[in-house]
């Protein structure tokens, strides 16, 4: 048998025939470098969240500067979970937090929260602007006290007695810098962030002027880290909600 055309010369033939299989081989040995040159990538839960420790800290313990880039670490797990999928349904809006979470699956987003929960990490000092004693004390009766005349309840209703926050949906306020706490105070106010039920911060930010935007963020950034930072079990919460802000209840949000 031929393996070679009959037209074509015996010299030419094994020629092609080396030269193909030179090529053939430089092939095969391109692609055996292009494998070794390219790292394998550990699978493990920090490598998964890379993307969110680039802004938050490999711990979630957010960064010393960014301000607007809140804590993480040691937030109750539902919170975390909801709150990415917010991010994903649209209910909160942050164009680079939409664009990480877009294709995570509902496990993958658990994983995460799970995650940063579990982590225990020392707080960063927060930069606050300077603040007339007045709004300071503004800031602090309206955290401890609410103000009843105006259907305003206190941070620590909700957000418990140490405002470490409450298990297991509450998030801790400590922590957290000045610049943060009011964007989210004006994203509730403005509708541009939003929650499944009754949808209780949309009514307190809406029912605060300006001047109490301003007071509570600067005094909750200014308050000392907590002794404990861990939120309270659902049990130590034992102030009842306001009304407005009971699942079914719409006519006393109006």
């Amino acid at each position: 048998m031929k393996l070679y055309n009959d037209g074509m010369n015996p010299h030419d033939f094994v020629r092609e025939t080396t030269r193909a299989a030179a090529a053939l081989f430089a092939f095969g040995a391109a692609n055996a470098l292009y494998a070794a040159a390219v790292p394998t990538v550990p699978d493990t839960m920090q490598q998964r969240v890379a993307a969110c420790a680039s802004c938050h800290g490999a711990h979630g313990e957010g960064l010393p500067g960014d301000v607007k880039i809140p804590r993480l670490a040691g937030k109750p797990a539902a919170y975390l979970l909801q709150q990415l999928q917010s991010f994903q349904d649209g209910r909160r809006h942050h164009a680079p937090m939409e664009y990480v979470v877009r294709q995570l699956s509902p496990a993958y987003l658990q994983q995460i929260a799970d995650y940063f929960s579990a982590q225990q990490v020392p707080f960063h000092p927060q930069p606050v602007p300077a603040t007339s004693a007045d709004a300071l004390r503004r800031g602090e009766q309206l955290v401890h006290h609410g103000d009843p005349a105006r259907g305003i309840p206190s941070c620590e209703s909700c957000h418990g007695s140490t405002l470490t926050g409450v298990q297991p949906l509450m998030p801790g306020l400590t922590g957290l810098s000045y610049a943060y706490i009011q964007a989210q105070l004006d994203a509730w106010r403005t509708h541009q962030r939003s929650s499944d039920g009754p949808g209780c911060m949309t009514v307190v930010a809406n029912r605060m002027t300006v001047g109490d935007v301003t007071a509570v963020s600067a005094w909750l950034a200014s308050q000392p880290p907590p002794a404990n930072p861990h939120p309270l079990p659902a049990s130590a919460q034992t102030e009842p909600l306001p009304g407005w802000c009971v699942v079914g209840n719409e006519e006393a949000r109006r």
